[in-house]
């Protein structure tokens, strides 16, 4: 592993990485603290997901389009400025309006279906193709550590300091981030492969990903799993009414599952889930969903971090073998557009499990709204499982040979 540390793009890679997922992990927490402070309603946190989540959804598919017909560095040094200026504007306002905060979260899902594209593509140009696996996990081991400390230190400076210097740490993180990419990382061409116009470009991204039961296998695991044992948006309300707790244990809850997903990483940077891969993907869903129901039942604090840690490495099981399989199963002239399908699937439905959450949590309490996802969890495993036979069989060792 050390090895690979000394690629000095690799090394601004994962400068940029860390610095983004701390501030947008904190910015995320602190926008959900922020929205259920003046509200006290779960519902309103329900809201806020679904605001980021339509132009998530409407935008991804054009963002995939974009990043394999433009500079993959350019766009996204130019989204995590635009994150800076947003995280920036809301310090400058501080507002107590939840249409402002909606506004600002609408434009955070906007970036991010362009950013996220982008991104994929060009962790796969700098990542040695013969070290993938090893590399994935090291470059997601540094995104959960970042994941594990932004929103501990969002949830205490928001206690401590108020919104205005939290939105303003956060800012400093993304121009960090911006930063480090646009000046450690060699420009490089825009892909040049023919195309047929930006409708049949996105049109061919889709068809590629659906004719691969592998990849719309595991990108359905993701879709139903994110959208049904999706928790995190309750979690303001979750520790206020049925923990007892403030907004440092949002901080504390978000952190115990990406700490459980950076030890699962960690382990796999030794250790990755090759050969049973696809038995590794099913198990780690699965193991997600039985955590969820834990933490649904759960009124104590230490037995939801203890649920809230299983659940994070189950999902950092999944997030490698998921990674992995769109680095290698998509060809580079594709792989923006497999990436924006993808983050069809998973981004966007992130914040639209937050709104089930909040619709689910109004219609029958909080508790039931988590633990009944965990259920669905469960199913939707068995049921790809049953479906997905050359997903459940898959050997990452010899999946995309010849790519």
């Amino acid at each position: 592993m050390i090895d690979l540390l000394r690629l000095p793009e690799l090394r601004s890679f994962l400068l940029s990485s860390a610095c983004a997922s701390l501030a947008t992990s904190a910015l995320a927490t602190v926008l959900g603290i922020h929205v259920y402070a003046l509200t006290h309603d779960p519902l309103a946190l329900g809201w806020l997901g679904l605001v980021e989540a339509i132009p998530a959804i409407g935008l991804v598919l054009i963002g995939g389009q974009v990043a394999d017909r433009t500079s993959r560095l350019r766009t996204a040094v130019l989204a995590r400025g635009l994150m800076a200026v947003l995280a920036a504007l809301l310090a400058l306002s501080a507002s107590s309006s939840l249409v402002v905060l909606y506004v600002i979260a609408f434009a955070v899902g906007a970036i991010h279906a362009f950013e996220e594209p982008a991104i994929t593509g060009l962790e796969a140009e700098i990542l040695p193709r013969a070290r993938m696996m090893n590399a994935v996990s090291l470059v997601a081991s540094v995104g959960r550590v970042a994941g594990l400390s932004g929103p501990i230190a969002g949830g205490i400076a928001y206690d401590f300091a108020g919104p205005r210097p939290t939105f303003i740490a956060v800012a400093v993180l993304l121009a960090i981030a911006a930063a480090a990419l646009g000046f450690g990382i060699a420009a490089r061409p825009a892909p040049s492969h023919p195309s047929a116009g930006a409708w049949m470009d996105i049109k061919e991204g889709v068809r590629f990903v659906f004719n691969s039961q592998i990849l719309i296998g595991s990108m359905a695991l993701d879709l139903f799993a994110v959208f049904f044992g999706g928790a995190a948006g309750l979690f303001p309300a979750y520790a206020d009414q049925i923990l007892g707790e403030g907004p440092s244990a949002v901080g504390l809850l978000r952190a115990a599952a990406s700490a459980g997903a950076l030890a699962a990483m960690l382990i796999a940077t030794r250790h990755p889930p090759r050969a049973r891969a696809g038995l590794a993907l099913h198990l780690a869903v699965a193991g997600f969903g039985v955590g969820i129901i834990v933490l649904g039942f759960s009124r104590v604090l230490w037995l939801s971090l203890a649920a809230l840690f299983f659940v994070g490495a189950c999902d950092g099981i999944s997030v490698i073998v998921r990674r992995a399989i769109v680095r290698l199963g998509a060809p580079d002239a594709l792989r923006g557009r497999v990436a924006a399908v993808r983050g069809l699937f998973l981004n966007a439905t992130n914040e639209l499990g937050s709104f089930e959450s909040g619709l689910a949590a109004a219609w029958l309490g909080i508790a039931p709204a988590i633990w009944t996802g965990g259920v669905v969890t469960l199913a939707v495993a068995a049921v790809t499982a049953y479906a997905a036979p050359q997903l459940r069989k898959l050997d990452l060792g010899r999946f995309g040979a010849g790519r």
